[in-house]
């Protein structure tokens, strides 16, 4: 099933979950540490209160810095992981979080082609379709990770969470390193 197709079908909590993974994933953009989305997560769970999301929200971007670009230095990568920010819902409804989750993956895709040495020739929109042929390596992993996010969070549900978190996490660290060796050939 393409990533479209994922989408599409998933309910509030694996949109919620597949907008906050690329999120994550893309947070050594911005400047954030490993855990500084972390309640977020916290309120996808069975126990947590979906009312509780825009303020743990406005927190988390109070922590990041505004999304206003001026600490961008022009970076479009930054730049896009700034807007993924700044696009996150008030509200965990479905209709918002569709939107945002629908709008972070085409961000996050974009920011790991930005990244990625290698170009690509497709759209992205033809990637998120499932043509996947000759694609970067970077942008690659980063398309089989929001595949795999979907599908546990849609397989299991909150129980899924977990290792929705796990491939998050590995994204992260993956763009982390992308990000220092990046900035080391820019001195």
């Amino acid at each position: 099933m393409s990533l479209v197709d994922l989408i599409a079908q998933a309910d509030e909590r694996g949109l919620a979950a597949s907008g906050l993974a690329c999120l994550d994933r893309c947070v050594p953009l911005l400047g954030g540490d490993d855990e500084i989305l972390r309640p977020l997560w916290g309120n996808l769970t069975e126990a947590s209160d979906a009312a509780d999301w825009g303020g743990t929200l406005d927190l988390i971007r109070g922590k990041l810095g505004e999304a206003d670009g001026a600490d961008d230095g022009g970076d479009e990568a930054v730049l896009l992981a700034r807007r993924m920010l700044a696009a996150a819902p008030a509200e965990r409804t479905g209709a918002q979080v569709r939107l945002w989750a629908d709008a972070c993956s085409v961000a996050s895709l974009q920011i790991h082609r930005l990244l990625d040495p290698a170009d690509d020739p497709a759209t992205i929109d033809s990637r998120r379709a499932g043509r996947t042929q000759d694609m970067p390596p970077l942008a690659a992993a980063e398309l089989r990770r929001q595949i795999t996010v979907l599908e546990v969070v849609a397989g299991h549900g909150a129980g899924g969470l977990r290792r929705a978190l796990e491939v998050s996490v590995e994204g992260r660290r993956v763009l982390r390193a992308v990000v220092s060796r990046r900035a080391r050939g820019r001195k």
